[in-house]
């Protein structure tokens, strides 16, 4: 008997009844109702999201936005948990319902709800609080209830800490906005502050000049004065030489005209350097007085400078009338030089007042000497004052345009642009190498591998293993071994077929190779047949058992939902043994463009899963064919 007359004579045994046929097609669609309809169920329950119900529960009560000084007035009132709730809602994120806290205490303990979130009564005040002096963080209450759903609590852990994140993001987006703004109007007052530098700058260079020559100025008044005072005092000599001479004037009258004729010259020409100085006095004090009020200088401290000054002025003032007097007298004196031989007496007389003037006059002009020099003294102290002052402002003046160069120029929309910046600084670039197109997508390679497993099991519920006839009429395992994996292998075949089918046309699931990923499906039945084969051979009902066994070890260790590196230690070494992992990667592979050299190495895994199991196989119906044991009499345990 030849391979396929075997497995045509299995095909006839299995489809010799309806209750057969019936069975038949119902184990192969064993795989397809399981993979499908579980695909089907999980094929996007992220799009779900928005039917799951959650109580919303806003509580805020609402804070006044933080002002930028204690003159500033009250800020507006803002509601962050109002803008929460209706960003919420409008996101569809879920099925948002507000409710009072009673009422989605209640909703959440009956299970009409999966999770609660509250927005507290502080929740505005919290978040302005950074400005104030009681800073503390805003909090977002989430409770949930496991007995309703583990999963639903796991979203609502997860929604709270984007609300957080998002939250965070608009907080801070403000406050940096604020604080741009008020950096930006501190450079605009540094610009004006600057332009004022510039311009007390410029007076203080301006006062500094005038300072300069204010000073030349009482330098040169100190001189005259000192002049005036040498003058005086030769004055006060020649006025005492006059009187002596007086004494002998009734000698010779004749030469007391000539000598009080040129004494009267003298006599006017210091009248005229006395008068002058009196004159010019109270007009240099006047210009003193501006000068020094020009330099920024207050009244009271152009007063205490004139101050020094006055009693020059009255002692001048003095002086000058006395010489005046003594002028007339001098011109009385040569008016009179006719009568001078009958009035020579008169003339010593005249002469003793006028060398007591002059005496009075050297002594005024001295004291005037003096007050120039202190004059001049302080204006040289007010000059090298204003030039520090020049300095300082200079310096003043360019610290704060370097301030101003520190500080960029900003404009709303820039603000704007880098407060959103500041609080989010950090934005996530996501690229994939292989891509499922949704959670089913993703889940189809672990529950298709799954359901070639399941298929080939159920197939084995009915097909025999082994046809006993033939291995009592022929002598050849390897012809055995191949009719008994050929039929469920060719089942299994059609059982993938048909769940390609669901998955790429009912599912609507998209392959990125498709050809390639029905060819892993049907090669991986196929070496589940083998290995299903292999136990039966070895263990008969009892292998068929530990098929199943085998089932819930690969389910577990495939590496299918949760990364196989979370698995216990174990479990981890045995997702590099089984063979359902395998499958799993290759399909993964070939479904979403991945790495085609993986899959090849998948698939050579599975081929020596294949080829070990059909040995084995092969074996163990070698020793069925050559002797019998007590334990093939037995009946079977199972079955």
């Amino acid at each position: 008997m030849k391979v396929p007359s075997m497995i045509a004579a299995e095909l006839r045994r299995l489809t010799a009844s309806k209750m057969g046929i019936i069975a038949l097609i119902a184990l192969v669609c064993v795989p397809i109702l399981y993979g499908g309809l579980y695909l089907w169920a999980n094929q996007d329950p992220y799009a779900k999201f928005p039917d799951v119900p959650v109580a919303l529960v806003v509580d805020d009560e609402g804070a006044a936005t933080p002002t930028t000084g204690t003159d500033a007035p009250t800020g507006e009132t803002v509601n962050y948990g109002e803008d929460v709730a209706d960003n919420l809602i409008e996101g569809n994120a879920f099925d948002w319902q507000r409710m009072s806290d009673d009422e989605a205490a209640n909703a959440l303990r009956e299970g009409t709800v999966d999770f609660a979130v509250t927005i507290p009564a502080d929740f505005s005040a919290a978040l302005t609080s950074a400005s104030g002096d009681d800073p503390h963080q805003a909090r977002i209450e989430l409770e949930t209830n496991d007995a309703n759903n583990y999963l639903a609590s796991s979203m609502g852990t997860q929604a709270v800490e984007k609300i957080r994140s998002s939250v965070a993001e608009m907080v801070g987006s403000e406050a940096a906005e604020r604080l741009l703004t008020g950096l930006s109007e501190v450079r605009d007052k540094l610009v004006t502050a600057v332009d004022g530098a510039s311009q007390l700058t410029d007076g203080a260079n301006t006062a500094a000049s005038g300072s300069a020559t204010l000073a030349d100025g009482t330098a040169q008044l100190a001189d005259g004065t000192a002049q005036l005072a040498n003058g005086a005092q030769t004055l006060a000599g020649g006025a005492q030489t006059l009187a002596n001479g007086a004494q002998t004037l009734a000698g010779g009258a004749q030469q007391v005209s000539d000598g009080n004729r040129q004494l009267a010259d003298v006599a006017d020409r210091a009248g005229d350097v006395v008068q002058q100085a009196a004159n010019a006095l109270p007009q240099v004090r006047t210009d003193i007085a501006t000068a020094l009020t020009e330099q920024g200088l207050t009244p009271e401290e152009v007063d205490q400078l004139l101050a020094k000054l006055d009693p020059l002025g009255t002692r001048l003032q003095e002086g000058n009338a006395q010489v005046q007097g003594a002028v007339d007298k001098v011109d009385q004196l040569a008016a009179g030089a006719a009568s001078v031989a009958s009035g020579a007496s008169e003339l010593a007389s005249g002469a003793g007042t006028l060398a007591s003037g002059a005496g009075t006059l050297a002594s005024g002009a001295g004291t005037v000497a003096t007050g120039a020099a202190s004059a001049n003294d302080g204006a040289a102290q007010l000059r090298d004052g204003l030039a520090t002052l020049a300095s300082g402002t200079a310096e003043l003046r360019d610290g704060l345009s370097d301030g101003v160069a520190q500080i960029p120029v900003s404009t709303p929309e820039l603000r704007t642009q880098q407060a959103d910046t500041i609080a989010d600084p950090v934005k996530v670039s996501s690229d994939k190498v292989a891509s499922a197109e949704d959670y089913g997508a993703g889940l189809a390679p672990f529950f298709a591998a799954l359901s070639a497993w399941i298929g080939i099991y159920a197939l084995f519920l009915i097909v025999k293993p082994i046809s006993r006839r033939a291995v009592t009429a022929l002598h050849s395992p390897l012809r055995v071994t191949l009719a008994g994996w050929l039929t469920p292998a060719m089942l299994g075949a059609l059982q993938m077929v048909g769940l390609m089918g669901i998955l790429a046309i009912t599912l609507g699931f998209t392959f990125n190779n498709p050809i390639g990923t029905l060819g892993v499906m049907v090669f991986a039945s196929a070496t589940f047949a083998a290995i299903i084969l292999m136990l039966n051979v070895w263990l008969g009902s009892v292998g068929q058992f530990l098929g199943l066994v085998l089932m819930v070890l690969q389910l577990v260790t495939a590496g299918g939902t949760f990364p196989w590196q979370t698995l216990p230690a174990p479990l981890a070494a045995l997702h590099h043994v089984l063979p359902l992992g395998y499958v799993v990667d290759a399909m993964r592979q070939l479904m979403y463009g991945g790495n085609l050299g993986r899959a090849g190495w998948d698939l050579v895994v599975l081929g020596i899963w294949l080829v070990g199991a059909l040995l084995l196989a092969a074996i163990g119906v070698t020793r069925m064919t050559h002797r019998r044991t007590l334990r093939d009499l037995q009946p079977s345990l199972i079955g």
